[in-house]
């Protein structure tokens, strides 16, 4: 059986995805029970398996596909930390996506690809080599073009070239280093200590900064981030998607399986390779955050802070040390249940009041209170307001950065967190303390299923602040992670 969890956690997707595509428009009910069964199981399972990692169970599935090729499927305690996270944000977007489609045209095209998405997002994360995580990284790829085009006007279209364009040459970089590193070593397999023993050290640091760039496409690393702001003309759904649990998630997680699993502490420190990677993401974080400044559009002023804040999760890798590597797991699920939870609000603003501007948010938390009530907690855990998730992360990360005697890092965390108060408080303050342009009609969030998902990571955030030791929660997962698999 243990072999088998890792396939059936891929089926939860694959399959009701194939399903949807099937179903006729007109019949949401069916649509909506496939979609609801798929999450529901997949949580399940990953209940399951977190259980069984826990206490030491293996579950791996292999299939050779010719000597000196094969996929492998393996669920250890990192694979767990993204993966849950992806289960319960699925199941939560998807509430939220029938909520805020009602009675469009399309949504058998849209909630089968969605569901392909989350299919390639499971697939990186049971990823056990990296031929497996390559061929799952561009399944996601080309399963997400077909929503970021979804509206299928002209804007949606060219965000779609723009997407493709970025993430197809990302992808092309990073099979380059991957081809050249197995052409030296054979296959890689995550978490093998030895593989890159004989190899000469300009080569893997030449092969580092390949798989590096490939990945930080997706990440939106700078200077390759454009696709990300571009790609906000996609639905709120979507965006959600994007910024929490899938692409961008998937390159900074492909970057930490590099750093950990493919070269390792020891090998990142000894060919100097974290250190320019540490100033790459110390300038996309601050960078992304004083783009985010000058956004009126309140979709991209979030989409510039999810290039800054998942530049968290590059830097607690580039630190190599125990300390920054929980900051930067921790961060990948407090980011992204912070974010997801802005996205719902800012849809349901946009859906409910039209909203789509910084300057139309005024007495907007009158209208919408748990709407704007939920936005503003995610917002002060941005900002790094303690006792939310936020601070846990930049506080984890500071202390990693001590550890590792880069104290300049510091400075990077606190002009971000700075930056991050003078792009959000504004849109907070307008929202609660401005008198409205108009008097609010009644019923602003009578649709739950636009309101109630966002209700629910807000609660998230801040219970992942408040206790944020308790066993199984995100911070003690990535300590085991770090002590067990790492060895810190």
């Amino acid at each position: 059986m243990n072999a088998w969890l890792p396939v059936l956690t891929l089926l939860t997707s694959l399959v009701p995805a194939l399903v949807i595509f099937r179903i006729p428009e007109d019949r949401r009910t069916p649509r909506a029970v496939v979609n609801l069964a798929g999450a529901g199981a997949k949580l399940a399972l990953v209940a399951l398996m977190l259980a069984g990692v826990a206490r030491g169970e293996v579950y791996e599935t292999r299939l050779v596909l010719m000597p000196e090729l094969y996929l492998l499927l393996r669920v250890d305690a990192l694979c767990l930390l993204f993966l849950t996270l992806s289960a319960f944000l699925w199941l939560l977007t998807t509430v939220y996506a029938m909520g805020y489609f009602g009675h469009a045209p399309n949504q058998s095209r849209f909630f089968g690809f969605f569901s392909l998405c989350v299919a390639a997002t499971t697939g990186v994360a049971l990823s056990g080599t990296l031929i497996t995580f390559f061929i799952f990284y561009e399944f996601l790829t080309l399963s997400t073009w077909p929503l970021v085009t979804h509206k299928g006007d002209e804007k949606s279209i060219s965000a779609g070239r723009t997407y493709l364009a970025y993430t197809l040459g990302g992808s092309a970089l990073l099979l380059v280093g991957m081809v050249w590193l197995e052409g030296l070593t054979g296959p890689i397999e995550f978490a093998v200590r030895d593989q890159l023993l004989e190899v000469e050290p300009a080569t893997l640091t030449a092969i580092f900064a390949l798989l590096v760039a490939g990945l930080g496409v997706k990440a939106a690393l700078v200077p390759l981030h454009g696709w990300l702001p571009a790609a906000m003309v996609a639905p709120a759904p979507v965006s959600a998607l994007l910024h929490a649990v899938a692409v961008v998630k998937a390159g900074a997680f492909g970057i930490i399986r590099v750093v950990y699993d493919v070269y390792g502490f020891d090998l990142v420190q000894a060919l100097g390779v974290g250190l320019p990677l540490m100033a790459v993401a110390s300038v996309t974080i601050l960078y992304g955050s004083m783009r985010a400044l000058f956004q009126i559009d309140l979709k991209k002023r979030l989409a510039y802070s999810t290039v800054s804040q998942v530049s968290y999760i590059v830097l607690g890798a580039a630190l190599a040390g125990p300390a920054a590597t929980v900051g930067g797991l921790v961060h990948l699920v407090h980011q992204g249940v912070m974010k997801i939870t802005m996205f719902f609000c800012a849809g349901a603003l946009a859906e409910r009041m039209g909203i789509t501007r910084v300057d139309q948010l005024d007495g907007a938390g009158r209208a919408m209170p748990l709407t704007m009530g939920a936005f503003s907690v995610a917002a002060l855990g941005m900002i790094g307001v303690p006792p939310l998730a936020g601070f846990v992360s930049k506080w984890q990360l500071g202390l990693g950065a001590l550890q590792a005697g880069e104290t300049w890092v510091i400075f990077v965390l606190a002009g971000s967190s700075v930056l991050n108060a003078a792009y959000f408080l504004p849109l907070v303050y307008r929202a609660w303390f401005l008198p409205p342009a108009a008097e609010a009609e009644p019923g602003r969030e009578a649709v739950a299923m636009l309101v109630w998902p966002a209700v629910v990571t807000a609660a998230a955030v801040l219970l992942m602040g408040l206790f944020a030791g308790f066993a199984l929660s995100p911070l003690s997962w990535a300590e085991l992670i770090v002590a067990r698999v790492y060895g810190g």
